[in-house]
């Protein structure tokens, strides 16, 4: 069976507020935890009042504290935001307070709109500097060097996993450098996606961390009991993302009964092509969309989003999601 996990955004819905969302978050952890999840991973975001993962640090620790067997990380930490150092002293610190559960997802954008970035940044040139960012955040959590003049405390020694996370070729080519597993946002940004892996898993060197490439697929899922309900259901991430995209980001909204009725032609297509990769409907639906989806990319695990606006919903989605992959069959 093919691990699969979950990517969370901590979304916070019209009508709610960020402790609510905190509390959402605990509950689908454990929830996850129990339907044989196998990673809970939370997002870096800045400056948009729909999100509140804004403390991505705080948060793992919050859900790793309330659950007991899952691993629980980031997906992603913005690096060009942070010191490595302080990344590897913040994971570090996790790795050291709940053993062999933490996962670190490094990511080269921002997070966030021009403005914030510049607020948060160390500096402007930040992407730039990722591929050694990310070797001297890997050289901070391996085993301790001799003679070195600055370490990780905590940190050195846990050898914290480190991910790559991407949407474009420059991420897969620099997890296939470094010998590192690979996750894609194929759920939001999919267009280099069929390049990209193939770039990963034909460029791919063996390292101390993989002797054969890894891929995550990040993809959406809206699942209910039926397909007219799951469509409903995923109307709430249709009209935030489109919120976004046109500069006005809020709350994520209350999902709607015929989403062609709040989206003009030209910004729902632009919507459905950046979260084409999904999967919409009732069990049978979610079986038939994950087939192809894992006979196509062939992914080492899948990490499923979604932004529902109803916590049972979101809930139940999960749950459905977890019964079709267990009962998966691909040859």
């Amino acid at each position: 069976m093919i691990p699969f996990s979950i990517l969370d955004l901590a979304p916070v819905p019209e009508g709610s507020a960020p402790a609510d969302t905190f509390r959402e978050s605990v509950a689908l952890a454990r929830h996850a935890e129990a339907l044989g999840y196998h990673r809970y991973w939370l997002a870096e975001h800045h400056n948009m009042p729909g999100i509140a993962c804004s403390a991505t640090v705080v948060l793992i620790g919050h859900i790793a504290a309330a659950t007991s067997r899952i691993r629980v990380g980031s997906g992603g930490i913005m690096l060009p935001n942070h010191a490595p150092l302080v990344v590897a002293e913040q994971f570090g610190t996790l790795a050291t307070l709940f053993p062999d559960r933490i996962d670190l997802g490094l990511g080269r954008a921002p997070g966030t709109d021009m403005p914030t970035a510049r607020a948060l940044r160390r500096g402007m040139g930040g992407a730039d500097n990722f591929p050694s960012d990310v070797q001297e955040v890997m050289g901070y959590l391996g085993e301790p060097q001799p003679g070195a003049l600055v370490r990780a405390i905590p940190g050195e020694g846990t050898n914290v996993p480190v991910w790559i996370l991407g949407s474009s070729l420059f991420g897969a080519q620099l997890a296939a450098h470094l010998g590192l597993p690979y996750a894609f946002a194929s759920h939001f940004a999919p267009a280099a996606l069929d390049h990209a892996l193939a770039v990963y898993r034909e460029t791919f060197r063996p390292s101390m961390y993989l002797d054969q490439p890894y891929f995550m697929l990040a993809l959406n899922v809206h699942a209910a009991d039926t397909d007219e309900e799951a469509v409903r259901i995923r109307t709430s991430q249709q009209l935030a993302f489109a919120a976004i995209r046109t500069g006005r980001p809020g709350r994520l909204p209350a999902p709607v009964e015929r989403i062609e009725d709040h989206l003009d032609p030209m910004t729902l297509a632009a919507v459905s092509e950046a979260l084409k990769v999904s999967v919409t409907g009732s069990p049978e639906s979610v079986r038939k969309g994950l087939e192809a989806l894992l006979s196509r990319y062939r992914p080492d695990e899948v990490i499923f989003a979604g932004h529902i606006h109803d916590p049972a919903a979101r809930m139940r989605s999960y749950e459905i999601a977890a019964e079709v992959m267990r009962g998966l069959s691909l040859s």
